[in-house]
């Protein structure tokens, strides 16, 4: 019986928030109180690596790599990560299958002149590092042009204010979190801009052999949002998605329905395979397969190197 819990997590302003919503959710649901649960500060090389796009650096595991190699190593029992920023694929002797009530999975733009998309001027410069997001906004508006941009939420909105970008796109979750809301100009519908697969998710892992770790996180998983989250990811691995695949997944539960959209680019962003299917909850595994290989056959593997 452990007498201390350990949560590992980012040592961002966002993440550290992410981590205490974990933290007080366990002590609620179990006999740990404050003292018990400690949360311990994990440097990653996403954080450290700023200028450039996480896939020409590694891709996705740059934000969840040495938080897991700390669990791996019986220094932390679980491990706090936003869920878009992980691998598709489970690291070999670790469970992720406890998800937080999601937040709002929603895109949004902020503009120093407080005009929305279609109302800037021509040729507007927009800083996002994301080609998914790059390719969804040009969608919307074609004679924009995108710019890297790469930091913290407060670190970006800096940027925008000192004049390097006209307007910013961030995740509606990340700026509600830190109480940066009053600077959003415009909130895109998930029709306009299908989020990244996972967006709005705070996901709990830990050690596959760790029954009593498990035992406590069954206790606060939110079963809504572990349907959404597995139908999500599973787009991604029929795909075998990384962070260079322009790709966007959104599930919502209707009764006991759930519908997945999903859409998918070419590398030059230039083509859009589209898809949109329904099934039932307890089959939302399966939909999420069967939804990627859809893309991947329609796309004719064109969103690959």
């Amino acid at each position: 019986m452990k007498n201390k819990i350990t949560i590992g997590s980012r040592g961002s302003k966002l993440a550290l928030i992410y981590a205490q919503n974990a933290k007080d959710k366990i002590i609620q649901n179990s006999n740990f109180n404050d003292e018990d649960v400690v949360i311990k500060e994990i440097t990653t090389k996403g954080d450290q690596v700023q200028d450039v796009r996480l896939s020409e650096v590694g891709g996705k595991g740059l934000f969840s790599t040495n938080i897991e190699k700390e669990l791996q190593d019986k220094k932390i029992d679980i491990a706090v990560h936003a869920l878009k920023d992980m691998p598709a694929i489970e690291t070999y002797g670790l469970r992720t299958n406890t998800f937080l009530k999601r937040n709002d999975p929603r895109e949004i733009l902020i503009t120093r002149s407080k005009k929305k998309l279609k109302e800037l001027e021509d040729h507007p410069l927009i800083g996002t590092s994301s080609y998914r997001r790059e390719f969804q906004i040009k969608k919307i508006r074609s004679d924009l042009t995108c710019k890297i941009i790469r930091g913290n939420v407060d670190t970006r909105i800096k940027k925008l204010y000192d004049g390097l970008y006209d307007g910013i796109i961030l995740s509606y979750a990340g700026v509600k979190s830190l109480k940066f809301e009053e600077e959003i100009t415009e909130i895109f519908s998930t029709d306009e801009i299908i989020p990244s697969a996972g967006q709005g998710i705070i996901a709990l892992q830990c050690r596959d052999n760790d029954d009593e770790i498990i035992s406590i996180l069954d206790k606060i998983n939110d079963i809504e949002t572990f349907q959404r989250a597995h139908a999500e990811r599973n787009v991604l691995k029929a795909l075998h998605g990384d962070c260079k695949t322009a790709v966007g997944v959104h599930a919502v539960v209707e009764d006991d329905k759930i519908i997945i959209e999903a859409e998918l680019f070419s590398l030059d962003g230039k083509q859009r395979f589209y898809e949109k299917k329904t099934s039932t909850v307890e089959n939302a595994k399966e939909l999420g397969n069967e939804v990627g290989q859809i893309l991947k056959k329609k796309s004719n593997n064109s969103y690959k190197r």
